[in-house]
């Protein structure tokens, strides 16, 4: 295979002066020639944003620095989605559409410089007129590899690949300030076949999210046979998450071994009415958490992004079900320790129309901290802040309890709002205060409740 330099292109390391042109002419020639490696030397170079080929390595050589400008007008208009919805945006840093056989690789890194344009959002957001660059975007490719990459100050969400299949993501390292909003980990969207680990995340939002697309978007394709392990996640809002964007299905997924520290919360999913769309078959593994707020959270209420504060989002008396109802099944917890946990130790809520249903969870224990800090599990309207609590069920079915131990919570270990079915086998509530019950039950038949 052949290879192409930038430096034999006209790029010269830390001058100061924009490689795109450069580096746009060593892809370019790579691509003429049917495919090759396009390398990055060590050594710091500015750029705008790089339009990748099919059958293209680009590869940063150890001390290379790929540092994008901070100017808008280096950003082309691109056709993509944001937020679920297919509409022009800012071109990532790195971009890709339509492509196959692409691979990003190499330890040097690579530099959002976010700053400017996290300003831009936060305080002068009529000046951004379409949605921020990601560091990383592919749009509707095949067979995507990114191995051993250095990802910082992304300028949104750093790696999104949407409308791909056989995605492989290894061994990168990404870090986003905690306070920099949007900054997103690895989110594959409405992505099938896609394999994520040995990664290090530590970010302003969530440090994994899988998306399909929302109730605007008109391709309905979900986002399926999925791969999460051996990674660790570091702050953050949640360490993997589900949704909210799901309306195209998300199913097949695997999370496991993994560390969690200090993500706001661990194994999320969130949805609303109006979204549509199921998330099934998802089995999470060998984790090991500290210092959350809530480790486990089923939300069919979420309300924030557009419409979410309607009556029809918040609303806890049933409506008809339809395709616009979305639906949490077949979803399985094992082999989970949570320690200094804030909150609570899960919550669960489905649609008063449509429970939550068949899910497990097997060999979990929990540890509330010694000095909680109070906060809010699950956004959802009517949910006040809660320390120390143990899970917390409302409209739930079918839900399984095996081997579950609960320390030093407040109140009951398991609360029951309106549960079919729930089943608890070798529980245990290890209290540092006096023993209370273990299960409060509210709104359900004595039957529904096996303990």
């Amino acid at each position: 295979m052949l290879g192409y330099n930038i430096a034999d292109f006209g790029a010269v390391r830390d001058s100061g002066g924009l490689a795109t042109n450069a580096i746009s002419q060593a892809i370019a020639a790579a691509a003429e020639a049917g495919g090759g490696t396009v390398y990055v030397p060590a050594g710091t170079y500015r750029t705008g944003a790089i339009q990748l080929a099919s059958n293209i390595e680009l590869h940063l050589s150890p001390g290379a620095v790929l540092s994008f400008s901070p100017d808008l007008a280096d950003y082309p208009l691109v056709e993509a989605r944001w937020e679920g919805v297919k509409r022009q945006v800012y071109s990532p840093c790195i971009f890709g559409s339509g492509l196959h056989n692409v691979s990003i690789t190499g330890s040097g890194k690579f530099d959002g410089n976010g700053q400017s344009w996290w300003d831009l959002f936060q305080n002068r957001r009529e000046e951004l007129p379409y949605p921020r660059p990601t560091l990383i975007g592919f749009y509707d490719c095949t067979r995507v590899t990114l191995k051993d990459l250095n990802l910082v100050n992304s300028p949104s969400w750093t790696v999104n690949p949407v409308l791909c299949t056989n995605v492989t993501i290894d061994n990168l390292s990404i870090l986003n300030p905690a306070d920099s909003p949007n900054t997103d980990g690895i989110n594959p969207e409405s992505c099938r076949n896609v394999r994520i680990s040995n990664c290090n995340i530590d970010v302003g939002d969530d440090c994994i999210a899988i998306k399909a697309g929302t109730e605007d978007t008109a391709d309905r394709v979900a986002c399926e046979n999925i791969t999460i392990v051996n990674c660790t996640m570091i702050h953050g809002h949640g360490g993997v998450v589900l949704g909210s964007e799901m309306s195209g299905d998300i199913r097949n997924v695997t999370i496991s071994n993994c560390v969690f520290k200090q993500t706001d919360r661990g194994i999320r999913l969130k949805s609303r009415r109006g979204r549509g769309g199921i998330v099934e078959d998802i089995r999470i593994s060998n984790i090991v958490m500290e210092d959350v707020i809530c480790p486990f959270i089923l939300n069919l209420y979420y309300f924030c992004g557009p419409r979410g504060k309607e009556k029809y989002v918040w609303d806890k008396n049933p409506y008809p079900v339809t395709e616009e109802t979305p639906q949490f099944r077949r979803i399985h917890f094992s082999d989970i320790t949570a320690r200094n946990v804030h909150a609570a130790a899960g919550f669960l809520y489905g649609l008063a129309e449509q429970y939550i249903s068949e899910i497990t969870f097997a060999n979990i224990a929990i540890s509330m901290a010694e000095n909680a800090v109070p906060g809010r599990p699950a956004m959802m309207a009517g949910i006040e802040d809660m320390k120390r609590r143990g899970f917390y069920l409302g409209n739930v079915r079918e839900i399984s309890f095996r081997q579950v131990t609960i320390e030093n919570h407040e109140g009951p270990a398991f609360y029951v709002e309106n549960g079919e079915e729930v089943e608890f086998t070798g529980c245990h509530s290890k209290r540092t205060a006096q023993v209370e019950q273990l299960v409060e039950q509210v709104a359900v038949s004595p039957s529904s409740v096996r303990v």
